[in-house]
């Protein structure tokens, strides 16, 4: 059997000197030493006083550059007072004038805000607006007729105008003179156009571009009146109209001119080619199915209204190019005195006013009469009948 051997006598070296047992009854040759850490005591005190002036400033932008006498240790505090000009210079002035040119010399603006999404007197349906959209791209605007024989325009001339009524209007129409017609609509009847012919505005004779037109002016002018009768005339009922209450004092006709064709079951103004002014609302159209533009106020009973159009040559208005393009002005009358005119070409609302084609002067025109539920009134074409004269030539 090998030789055994047998532990050392006495503890591991492990536990020798320098050892802290983690035992209990160990020991160890180290003690902490007394007080706190070195780090702990504070070796230096800031001095009691402020620190001395120094001759720099303690400035890190501060330049202590040397000059001819020395280092530059002088300050310097800023002159009262604003510095001086300079000589032989003005200071510039602001010439406002020219900045903001006299407004009186530019153009009145666009009315963008003047038309109505509605009238707030009386709307016809959406789809009697649809129906005469269709209608009217059915059925085109005629071209001007050829030139007419002495008879026609000697009637136009006179007034000796045809209105005729579609067959489905309620209520009557009779002539009961030269240039003089006197209808009367029932109550709660439909829209209505009543048509005319010949037109006011033959092309091939009253163009201002012709040469030697309208007896070698350079002006035409076509107009009728018509006299609103206390006979007859009510507030609208119709059910198919905006607003419950029945306004007595409403009439519910419109003035207006159209290029044929039109169609009969609309008013005057809703449709390309035709211009109207409302008597309900007092609002003119020109190719508007919504509500119309602010012009006047609506119209009465027993008042006399008068709509025309001044078709004359740019160039003779002075607004136009020297190549001669034509201008278009509507008027209306109230009792033989002009209370209102606009220019057919005045700037517009591009994405929400519709073209005024057939307006122009390029295509003939007629009046037309539009009216709705209950009214009675007299029309005259005839000149010498008329409360407005105001130099008319015809």
């Amino acid at each position: 059997m090998p030789q055994g051997y047998a532990p050392p006598p006495g503890p591991p070296p492990s536990h020798g000197p320098g050892h802290v047992s983690q035992q209990p009854g160990g020991y160890s040759d180290y003690a902490p030493p007394p007080g706190p850490p070195p780090s702990q005591f504070q070796d230096y005190a800031p001095p009691a006083d402020p620190p001395p002036p120094s001759e720099t400033k303690n400035n890190p932008f501060f330049s202590n550059n040397s000059g001819p006498s020395g280092p530059n240790t002088e300050e310097y505090a800023p002159p009262p007072g604003p510095p001086p000009p300079a000589k032989g210079h003005n200071p510039p002035q602001h010439d406002w004038q020219t900045a903001v040119p006299d407004t009186a010399l530019l153009p009145p603006p666009p009315n963008f805000f003047s038309g109505f999404d509605r009238s707030p007197a009386n709307n016809a349906t959406e789809e009697d607006c649809e129906a005469g959209e269709r209608w009217c791209a059915q059925y085109p605007m005629y071209q001007p007729l050829p030139p007419q024989g002495p008879g026609v325009l000697d009637a136009i001339r006179a007034g000796n105008i045809a209105v005729y009524a579609p067959p489905f209007f309620r209520g009557e129409l009779a002539q009961t003179g030269r240039g003089v017609w006197r209808a009367r609509s029932e109550k709660g009847a439909g829209d209505t156009c009543l048509a005319t012919y010949p037109p006011l505005y033959h092309v091939a004779a009253h163009s201002p571009l012709l040469p030697g037109a309208a007896g070698g002016r350079k002006k035409k002018t076509i107009y009728y009146e018509v006299r609103i009768l206390d006979e007859g005339s009510g507030g609208s009922s119709s059910g198919r109209r905006r607003g419950e209450g029945k306004k007595e004092e409403e009439v519910t006709l419109a003035l207006g001119f159209v290029a044929p064709p039109y169609p009969a079951f609309r008013l005057p103004g809703w449709h390309r080619g035709s211009v109207g002014v409302h008597g309900d609302d007092g609002h003119r159209y020109v190719n508007d199915r919504w509500g119309g533009k602010t012009f006047t106020r609506p119209f009465r009973r027993g008042e006399t209204l008068g709509l025309g159009m001044d078709i004359f040559s740019s160039s003779s208005s002075g607004s136009g190019s020297a190549g001669g393009g034509i201008d278009v002005e509507v008027f209306l009358t109230r009792d033989g005195v002009e209370s209102g005119r606009w220019d057919l070409h005045e700037e517009t609302d591009r994405e929400q006013d519709l073209p005024v084609t057939g307006l122009e002067g390029y295509h003939d025109l007629c009046a037309a009469v539009g009216v709705f539920d209950e009214v009675a009134f007299e029309v005259v074409f005839a000149p010498e009948r008329w409360l407005w004269r105001d130099g008319y030539e015809g």
